[in-house]
């Protein structure tokens, strides 16, 4: 079992170092991406101050579907360019929210939330998906959590494409032909 050891006392870019060290650390050896994606939203719940959701949301069939996250039950699809997760998938850019209720056409799947932050995953030049973290209290996030997010999710993203399964979108590999 991991154990995480991060001190959240650390300045925010030093913290995030330690996020992502840790974040290979589980990664290693595992091919298994939903595996991985688990691991890596139970690591950033435990380990981030202030959240009340962490996890993925899956690009398939041209919509976002929800995947590995800690948290309330979530919204199970959202589509693209809806919402903070559509809008940063549709823009393949970032989304900092430091006020849901100021975000026009913000999508509330947990009215705890209220900022939010939303990075999207690339896999060479295909979208996989989003990750989307929430907190219950305003202006959570600054430019120190998106560029620490933004290199956890390039290292789990290399993780991913190591392991040979960022195979197309939503991480799904095409079914082999049969005969």
């Amino acid at each position: 079992m991991h154990e995480s050891s991060i001190s959240r006392d650390l300045p925010k870019p030093q913290f995030y170092a330690e996020l992502a060290r840790e974040l290979r650390s589980l990664t290693a050896g595992e091919p298994d991406v939903i595996a991985n994606l688990a691991n890596a939203s139970a690591l950033l719940f435990h380990s981030l101050p202030d959240l009340n959701w962490a996890g993925f949301y899956l690009l398939k069939d041209g919509e976002l579907v929800v995947g590995p996250f800690q948290g309330k039950p979530a919204c199970v699809r959202i589509a693209m360019g809806k919402g903070v997760c559509g809008t940063a998938a549709a823009r393949r850019a970032t989304v900092l929210v430091p006020n849901v209720h100021e975000f026009p056409g913000h999508i509330a799947c947990d009215s705890a939330s209220n900022s939010e932050i939303v990075v999207p995953m690339i896999a060479g030049d295909e979208l996989a998906g989003v990750l989307d973290i929430d907190s219950p209290k305003l202006g959570r996030f600054d430019a120190e959590d998106q560029a620490g997010l933004e290199e956890f999710v390039a290292v789990l993203m290399a993780a991913v494409i190591r392991s040979g399964s960022a195979c197309g979108a939503g991480f799904s590999r095409p079914p082999e032909p049969s005969g």
